[in-house]
C-alpha cells in the first residue's frame, strides 16, 4: 500500500494533509482510508455499503490548536466506534459534526437520531456510537478535547446523538462558522488558530446548553481552569513518588502534549515545579516541630524523593544548606554536657 497511500496523502503548506481516493487502485482504498482515519483523527471500523471499485472519498485533516478537523465527500459507508475501541481511547474529546450534504444517521447510548444537510450534531468518543451515511454525503467533524469543554457529564449526555438544527440561532451561527473554520488552510495554523481556541470552545458550549433544558440541573458549577486543576492535582499528589506526566495527563483526560502545552503558557515547567514544592515541604517538616523526632531520609522520602544523596544535592541547590545544617539551624542538638546531666 505504500506508494499508493504516498500519492493519494498530501501535505500543504498549512500541515494540513488530504487524501483523494481516485488517485488508489480499488484493492488500497478501503486500508488507505482507514489508516488516514485511525493515525490523524478517530479510531473506528469502517463498512464500505458499495464494490472496492466504486468506493469513492476525498478527505481533508488537520488541527487547529488542539482541535482535529476532518472534512470529508464520500461514497455510502457506516463508520462503527466499538465498545473496545472506545476503552482504548486515552484522550477523551467531543466531536461535533456538521452536515454538509446528504443524511447521517447517529447512534450513541440508546439513543438514534438522523441529521440533514444543514443541521449539526454532537457525540463523545469515550462511548461506542455509529455513524451512517445511507448515500453520497458531505461532512466536516472537528475532535475537541473533552476536558476544554468543560460542561457537567449529564448535561452533555443529554445532547449526544440529538439533531441540533438550522432553528435554533446558535446553530446556525456554529454551523457557518465552523464550516469556515475548517475549510481555511490559513487558520490552521501560527497565531490565527491559537486565537480561535477559546471562541471556537465557548461556541460549541452555547449550542450544547442553548439545546439542552438544563433547568432542572441546578446552578452551573463554576469551572475551574485546566491549568489550576492541574497544579491542585500535583500538590495532593506531591507525597506519591510515582506522579509522573502520564499520570497526570490521565487523571485529567489529555495527552501529554497537552500537558505539557497548558502548563507552559502557565509559565511552569512540570519536573522543576514538583521538585521546589516538594522540597518546600520538606524544609517545612525538617524545621517543623517533629523535626528531630525523624531521620532526614524519611522526611525525603515522605515527599517523594527515593534518593537520599539526591534529596540532600536538591535541597542544598535550593536553599544553600543542606538538609542537616537547615534542621540543625531550627532545632540545635544538645550539647554532650547536658545530655550527660539530663535525668
Amino acid at each position: 500500500m505504500g506508494g499508493a497511500h504516498h500519492r493519494a496523502l498530501g501535505a500543504s503548506r498549512s500541515a494540513q494533509a488530504t487524501l483523494d481516493a481516485s488517485v488508489m487502485a480499488p484493492r488500497e482504498r478501503r486500508d488507505t482510508i482507514r489508516h488516514a482515519l485511525w493515525s490523524s483523527f478517530s479510531r473506528v471500523d469502517i463498512d464500505h455499503h458499495t464494490a472496492q471499485e466504486d468506493i469513492g472519498a476525498r478527505m481533508g485533516l488537520g488541527a487547529v490548536g488542539p482541535m482535529k478537523v476532518c472534512s470529508a465527500q464520500g461514497t455510502p459507508v457506516t463508520l462503527r466506534r466499538t465498545a473496545r475501541l472506545a476503552r482504548e481511547d486515552h484522550e477523551p474529546a467531543v466531536f461535533l459534526g456538521l452536515q454538509v450534504t446528504g443524511t447521517n444517521l447517529v447512534e450513541q447510548g440508546g439513543r438514534q437520531c438522523v441529521v440533514e444537510a444543514g443541521s449539526l450534531v454532537v457525540f463523545e468518543s469515550t462511548a461506542p456510537y455509529t455513524l451512517r451515511f445511507e448515500q453520497s454525503f458531505g461532512y466536516l467533524s472537528l475532535r475537541i478535547p473533552r476536558e476544554a469543554l468543560a460542561i457537567p457529564e449529564r448535561t452533555l449526555r443529554r445532547a449526544t446523538a440529538v439533531t441540533l438544527g438550522p432553528d435554533n440561532p446558535t446553530t446556525g451561527l456554529a454551523f457557518a462558522y465552523f464550516s469556515h473554520l475548517a475549510a481555511s488552510e490559513e487558520l490552521h495554523t501560527g497565531p490565527y488558530a491559537e486565537s480561535l481556541i477559546g471562541p471556537s470552545v465557548e461556541l460549541l458550549r452555547a449550542v450544547v446548553t442553548s439545546q439542552v433544558d438544563t433547568s432542572d440541573l441546578g446552578p452551573a458549577e463554576p469551572q475551574v481552569p485546566l491549568d489550576l486543576r492541574i497544579t491542585h492535582y500535583i500538590r495532593a499528589h506531591l507525597a506519591d513518588p510515582g506522579l509522573s506526566a502520564p499520570r497526570i495527563a490521565a487523571a485529567h483526560g489529555i495527552s501529554v502534549r497537552h500537558l505539557y502545552n497548558v502548563l507552559s503558557r502557565s509559565g511552569i515547567s512540570l519536573g522543576d515545579w514538583m521538585r521546589s514544592r516538594r522540597l518546600a515541604e520538606c524544609r517545612k517538616d525538617l524545621a517543623g516541630p517533629r523535626g528531630r523526632l525523624q531521620t532526614i531520609a524519611s522526611i525525603g522520602r515522605r515527599w517523594g524523593f527515593v534518593d537520599a544523596t539526591h534529596f540532600s544535592r536538591s535541597f542544598k541547590q535550593a536553599y544553600g544548606l543542606s538538609p542537616r545544617a537547615w534542621r540543625e539551624l531550627h532545632h540545635p542538638a544538645p550539647s554532650r554536657r547536658s545530655r550527660a546531666l539530663s535525668p
